[in-house]
Formats: C-alpha cells, structure tokens, sequence
C-alpha cells in the first residue's frame, strides 16, 4: 500500500522480484494490462479486471525491478473463503462473483487476452468502504508495522485491512495476468493449475480462449462446495498426474470425441488408435453431475447443473462463451 501524493489517493505497488535468472519476464504482465487498457470503455467488463494506473522501475542490490501500480483492493477469493467457517460461498456471493468474472473474461476476450490461471486466489474484492485505508494508514502512524535487518535487507511484517464496515465489500475483480497469453497465437503449452486443467491442455491439442471457460466451471465447485470436481491423484504415485485427471473425467463426463482426441499430440499416451483409454489406470465408475451432492435442491440444483455443464464439454467448440453464459437462466435468477 501506498499514498499516490500527485492523484492524492491510495494505491498498492506489485513490485515484481529481480526474475532474469528464473526465466520470467516482468514486462509480460505489463504488456497485458496495457492491451487491457485499450479495450472498449463502454464494456461493462473493464470494471471487472483490475486496472492499471502506472507503471516503473526501480534499482536495488541485485538490478532493476519492475513495478505496477494499482487501485488498492481488499482480500482474495481464497482467504474470504478461509474465514467462513462453511469453506464455501452462499448463492448470491457466488452468483454475482461469477457473472463479474465472466464480464472479466468477455472483457479480456475483446483485447486478445486468455488469462490461463483463474483461481480464488486471483479473484480480489474490490473496496467499497474507503475508510478501511484510512485506518490502515492512521494505525501504521500510530503503531508502525514490526520489521528486522537482514543481510542489509529491512523486512517488514504484513498488515492487514481491516474488514469493511457493515459488509461493504466492494465488486470481486479479476487480477493477476502475469500467465496471460494471446489469443491470436496457437497454443500448445501447459498452463493452468493442475486440477483446473483443461483437456485440451492435458493432450496438447491447440488451445485458446476455451480454457478459461473450461476453468470457470471447475473453480465453481471449489467455491460452492468446498471441494474440488476433479484432483488427478494418481494411486500409483500419490500425487497429481494427467492420467488420472483424465480417468476422473472420463467418469463424469463420459468418453471423449475421437476428433477431439485426435488433434493432440500426446493422444497416443493415453489413448489407443481407436479412441479407447488406455494409460494404465482404471477410469472410475460412472457419474453424472446430477448425481453428485450439491448444496441446492430441486429446481435451483437443475438450473446450476445444466450451468455448469455448460462450460465442462470435452471438446472447447462446444463450452459456451462467457458472453453466451452472462445470459444463463441461474445465473441471471440470483444476480
């Protein structure tokens, strides 16, 4: 957090580490937020992602660090997720969570952007209460945040923004593109976190804007049911592997298309000529989304199901669009 003494506001600085020697490139996320900052005005999307105010360097031990200023913004998905004893999200939070992240992603789309790494812990609430800021700055006056020397390093203790009075949690905002990629480009790499991951990723078959829609509807399970759709923990090895992530899906979703399966280049490591599974483990046995337990009943459970099932499709034509799915029935009942 900081005071931005000319614009007279608050802002927050992502001061990126000194990177050169781990391969990562600062700038990528830099150049993202400047394609982010020349997308339509008018879009109701742009609100959705978080912007981007300025932009430096600055010089230390080890070389230059790029730094990205930002509007300051309140907790994450994940930790607000932390506090609620239920370790889920009631209808309505994750309702409206949704449709600001599918405006985020519709947004995006129009600027040639595919995030790739859509989690809790890159959804942030914006803030709606300003006093909070007031206070951050006021207590760390009154009482200064505890820090220690290290090898000639000060290093400070987080401070923490208070909780918004009355609930006054500003919209959620979609954040962090520092793994976005270009949509006019064709992709083959990995990217997403494991248990998101698309099947098209998991074969190397082409992929584009599709993966995040596909990541949407696996993230909806984490924040409304506490719990993932899919792990890929292999039993052999105890751990994730893509195996098993396609044997869970496989069991949910059914087989997938051969033509789908045919265009990746990894096809023949889990799939025999003729489209069978075959990778050394057994798919488990079959079940529909409707069979498993969710936290809503009767016509409520219909309507979200077929909501979700409307971005889990084995081959990315048929997910729709996150414009497509801001029209959802469910969706548009509890926003």
């Amino acid at each position: 957090m900081a005071r931005d003494l000319l614009g007279h506001r608050h802002v927050a600085l992502k001061i990126f580490i000194h990177s050169g020697s781990l391969g990562c490139d600062p700038s990528h996320e830099l150049s993202a937020y400047q394609r982010l900052d020349q997308g339509p005005a008018s879009h109701p999307g742009r609100q959705a992602v978080r912007a981007l105010f300025n932009s430096f360097t600055i010089s230390g031990p080890d070389g230059a660090h790029q730094c990205l200023v930002h509007p300051p913004l309140w907790d994450s998905m994940q930790t607000f997720l932390a506090r609620n004893s239920i370790g889920r999200l009631p209808t309505p939070v994750l309702a409206i969570t949704l449709k600001q992240v599918l405006l985020a992603l519709d947004y995006a789309r129009q600027c040639g952007i595919i995030h790739t790494d859509i989690s809790a812990s890159n959804i942030m609430f914006g803030i709606e209460d300003t006093a909070i800021l007031e206070k951050f700055e006021q207590a760390e006056l009154e009482n200064p945040t505890p820090r220690k020397e290290i090898n000639g390093r000060i290093i400070y203790l987080s401070r923490e923004l208070d909780i918004p009075t009355g609930s006054r949690y500003g919209l959620p905002v979609l954040c962090d593109f520092g793994s976005a990629a270009w949509g006019e480009e064709e992709h083959k790499e990995d990217v997403q976190p494991d248990v998101y991951r698309s099947p098209e990723v998991i074969l190397k078959v082409p992929w584009s804007y599709e993966i995040d829609i596909w990541n949407v509807g696996c993230m909806i399970w984490d924040l409304f049911e506490g719990r993932h759709l899919f792990y890929g923990t292999d039993p052999e090895h105890g751990t994730y592997r893509s195996r098993a992530h396609l044997a869970e899906t496989i069991s949910l979703l059914g087989p997938p298309p051969p033509g789908f399966v045919a265009q990746g280049a990894l096809r023949s490591r889990f799939f025999s000529e003729q489209g069978e599974f075959q990778a050394g483990i057994e798919v488990p046995p079959r079940v529909s989304l409707e069979q498993l337990k969710t936290n809503l009943q009767g016509s409520d459970k219909t309507l979200f199901l077929q909501f979700v099932s409307k971005m889990l499709q084995w081959d990315p034509k048929n997910r729709q669009t996150a414009k497509q799915l801001l029209e959802d029935e469910w969706l548009k009942k509890h926003t």
